[in-house]
């Protein structure tokens, strides 16, 4: 894979991902065209292909994609509604994607040599382990919101957001296990969490809860393998 796709691709997900709260994306879906946030978020995007590229001459880049994610994202807060809120994200993700493919094919591919600190190995394991973290957290949140068990109180007990970091966690380790070819650690790992965790749902009794928790742990350690073996592939 070509280094400067890559180094897109890693702009995006912390743009998206890292440097977008919730409470920029309720701006912009109660607001709409009107919410500062989405001129201050296209325009973090902007500035991180200065960053990822450490040049102002990737200018073009930087404003093409700019544009073009503005009006993605613009079409996306007039059109949703919470019954397309979970098709729209998909869609938002694939054209954003494809628009940086677009871009990449047009100012870049075959056109520029790799300097220093741009070993395409290096990048693809950046963009794996980010990928990882919260865009995956985000993507998963996504998938299961139809599945959360109806009037679960809440836990004092529970540390806030504890469970998001729980996993980000067991998807960097299993994304380190397969990229040292120590396979054996992941079933242990698998094995340590269902013992802590599917013990105390053993004790609530509650059927919906725990085929709950199991999606999202499958899910999870299913995205992170998923994610590793393909960049073992990139990188081999």
């Amino acid at each position: 894979m070509d280094i400067y796709l890559i180094k897109l691709i890693i702009a995006h997900l912390i743009g998206d991902f890292f440097l977008q709260p919730n409470a920029w994306v309720k701006d912009k879906e109660r607001r709409k065209l009107k919410s500062t946030k989405l001129y201050l978020h296209v325009m973090i995007h902007v500035a991180l292909i200065f960053v990822v590229f450490f040049s102002f001459d990737v200018w073009k880049t930087a404003l093409t994609i700019g544009v073009i994610h503005l009006i993605i994202d613009a079409l996306k807060s007039i059109f949703q509604t919470n019954k397309n809120a979970r098709l729209l994200f998909f869609a938002d993700q694939v054209l954003h994607f494809s628009s940086i493919v677009a871009v990449w094919h047009l100012f870049y591919k075959g056109s520029l040599d790799v300097g220093f600190l741009n070993d395409p190995h290096t990048w693809v394991l950046i963009s794996g382990a980010l990928f990882l973290t919260m865009p995956t957290s985000i993507v998963m949140k996504v998938i299961i919101a139809k599945w959360i068990p109806d009037n679960q109180p809440d836990s004092p007990k529970s540390l806030e957001n504890a469970g998001k970091y729980i996993g980000i966690l067991e998807r960097t380790l299993i994304f380190l296990f397969i990229l040292t070819n120590h396979f054996e650690a992941v079933g242990f790992l698998l094995a340590a969490k269902s013992i802590f965790r599917f013990g105390d749902l053993k004790e609530k009794h509650d059927l919906k809860l725990t085929e709950y928790v199991l999606i999202g742990t499958l899910l999870s350690f299913g995205i992170a393998i998923v994610t590793a073996m393909l960049t073992q592939s990139f990188i081999a």
